[in-house]
């Protein structure tokens, strides 16, 4: 281990005790408690990862969790078995039956996230939910199976405790802007690019 005499030690401790006050500071002046709305975009991998690790923050508390995927469908996910340990604190909607390029039904694909997205609101009416997460409802924005700015505005009418996190690319400026919190993730590198293909534990 690297030697420290006691000037570089006393420099140091100084320079925390001011940075911890700032802190202190900056922490102190947020009051405000609401349920937040999240969302989780962009090319990189890791959107619904990060959403379901809010989740399992969320259970870790003693919240119940909800969770619509829009898209998602024709793949098993190891995330479903692991949160079935969870029983009913978690209420888990696989609705989406594959990528359009999949199903190549337009017709379908409306009617799919139609239904996803009445068992999101569902969901969110439930008072023991403390987070819902709409997998990939950023997709069925895109490709406009579902309103807009219907989806939006019943995003910001959502009860004041509950926490709402939105997956998936290409997030539309409209729910960008209704949201509290916007992650944009982005991408450097990709084993896909090397020929990998998506492996158990890593995408699925």
């Amino acid at each position: 281990m690297r030697e420290i005499d006691d000037r570089q030690a006393e420099r140091h401790k100084a320079k925390m005790a001011k940075r911890k006050a700032v802190q202190d500071a900056e922490v102190g002046e947020k009051t405000v408690e609401k349920g937040l709305l999240i969302v989780n975009t962009g090319p990189g991998k890791g959107k619904t990862t990060a959403a379901f690790g809010l989740a399992l923050r969320m259970l870790g508390h003693g919240r119940r969790v909800g969770v619509v995927q829009f898209i998602k469908g024709a793949w098993h996910s190891g995330e479903k078995d692991a949160f079935a340990a969870f029983g009913d604190r978690v209420s888990w909607h696989t609705m989406g039956e594959g990528f359009t390029w999949e199903t190549q039904d337009l017709q379908r694909d409306i009617a799919a996230a139609e239904r996803a997205w009445a068992k999101a609101e569902e969901l969110m009416a439930d008072p023991s939910i403390g987070l819902v997460v709409l997998d990939e409802l950023n997709i069925a924005l895109r490709y406009d199976y579902l309103d807009l700015e219907s989806v939006v505005a019943a995003l910001k009418a959502r009860r004041d405790d509950l926490h709402v996190a939105v997956t998936g690319r290409n997030a539309k400026p409209a729910l960008v802007e209704a949201a509290d919190l916007v992650t944009e993730m982005g991408q450097v590198k990709h084993h896909f690019a090397a020929g990998v293909k998506a492996q158990k534990g890593v995408e699925f």
